[in-house]
C-alpha cells in the first residue's frame, strides 16, 4: 500500500448506482449524503458545472466527517450533466420534461459530462477532474418514450437515461467511458487517487469464496 494505515473511502452521494460501480470494482465505500442544493449553481459550461457540483457535494460531506487518527479518509463527490443540443440537462423536473426531453434526443447525440472531487481528508489535499462521454440515442417511438418515462427512472437521473438500466435499451452506442455515464469513472478515479500518491489497488477488498469480505489488499 502507498500509505501504511488503512484508508477509508466516503462517497457523497445518495446514488446507489455509483456505489453498485465501487462495490463491483473491489472498493467498499460508506455512504453519506451531501444534501447539497444543485440548483444553487448556474454556468453555461456543462463541465464546470458538474466539477462545482461534485466539489460542493464532497465539501459538504467533509464538513460532516470526524476522521479518525487511525485511518486515511477519502471523501469522492461527483455530479453529472448532460450537454445537448446547446443546453445543459440535469435531472428532469417532471414527467413531461422527461417525455419533452427524449422527444428530442432520440436519433440523436450527446455529452454526458461527470464531474469528480476527491479530497484527501488526512492529507489536506485533494484532486478534481471531469470524464466526458458521448452517447447515442436511439430512435424510439412515442409509445416507448410514454413506457419508460412511466417507469420513474428517468425522473432520477441527469440527462433522463441510464445506461445501466431500462434505458439502457434505448442507446445504440457510447464513445468513451460507460462508468462516466453511470456517475464515477474509474479510470478517472485511478488517475486521481494517483495525483494523491495513492493506488486504486489500496482501495480494494479480498474478496473469500462465497463473496465474504476480509482484509484490504497491500
Amino acid at each position: 500500500m502507498s500509505n501504511s494505515m488503512p484508508l477509508r473511502l466516503v462517497l457523497a452521494s445518495q446514488s446507489p448506482a455509483r456505489r453498485k460501480l465501487l462495490q463491483a470494482a473491489g472498493i467498499e465505500p460508506d455512504v453519506l449524503v451531501s444534501g447539497v442544493d444543485e440548483s444553487q449553481v448556474v454556468s453555461d459550461r456543462a463541465e464546470d458545472l458538474c466539477l462545482e457540483l461534485a466539489r460542493l457535494k464532497a465539501e459538504a460531506v467533509l464538513g460532516r466527517l470526524r476522521p479518525s487518527a487511525d485511518e486515511r479518509t477519502l471523501v469522492l463527490g461527483c455530479d453529472s450533466v448532460l450537454a445537448f443540443d446547446g443546453e445543459i440537462l440535469g435531472k428532469p423536473d417532471d414527467a413531461a420534461d422527461a417525455t419533452r426531453r427524449w422527444v428530442r434526443m432520440r436519433g440523436r447525440s450527446g455529452v454526458l459530462h461527470t464531474g469528480h472531487c476527491l479530497i484527501d481528508v488526512t492529507q489536506q489535499a485533494r484532486a478534481e477532474a471531469v470524464a466526458s462521454t458521448t452517447v447515442h440515442f436511439a430512435d424510439i417511438s412515442d409509445e416507448e418514450i410514454a413506457a419508460y418515462v412511466g417507469t420513474g427512472e428517468p425522473l432520477a437521473v441527469a440527462g433522463a437515461f441510464t445506461i445501466d438500466g431500462l434505458g439502457g435499451a434505448f442507446l445504440t452506442g457510447i464513445e468513451g467511458d460507460p462508468g462516466t455515464v453511470v456517475g464515477l469513472s474509474l479510470p478517472l478515479l485511478r488517475t486521481l487517487l494517483g495525483e494523491l500518491d495513492l493506488r486504486v489497488t489500496d482501495l480494494w477488498t479480498k474478496v473469500a469464496p462465497g463473496g465474504q469480505s476480509v482484509e484490504p489488499l497491500g
